[in-house]
């Protein structure tokens, strides 16, 4: 399959690096990597703040160079991997999907240089 546009994956996970923990709690943890499966996309690991001891993993794909689609990957308490569809996890979840979201709108520099 041919991307629909050319996209540097180095630079674009360099740039969610620098500017994602802007966008979320301080506490919170977050690490940016490469998808080797798919050059359009990146994973993105969030460790929550707090006691309720959290991790997220969603897969970012850039549809274009302006469009993105949010994925949830995985969630786990403490190691052990927990049912997705909890108020709770669909809150958080959604909470960091709209972090997501901003952050990408954020790096239309990166994305979209034109």
């Amino acid at each position: 399959m041919n991307p629909i546009f050319e996209i540097n994956q180095h630079d674009l996970v360099n740039a969610w690096q620098a500017k994602l923990p802007l966008m979320l709690d301080p506490s919170d943890k977050a690490e940016v990597r490469a998808d080797e499966a798919n050059e359009n996309s990146i994973r993105i690991h969030i460790d929550t703040a707090g006691r309720q001891m959290y991790s997220f993993d969603f897969e970012c794909a850039y549809m274009d160079a302006r469009e993105v689609r949010v994925d949830l990957v995985d969630v786990e308490r403490d190691g052990r991997a927990v049912q997705e569809y909890t108020e709770v996890i669909q809150d958080l979840a959604g909470g960091y999907k709209r972090h997501l979201h901003e952050c990408a709108q954020s790096l239309h520099e990166v994305t979209n240089p034109t």
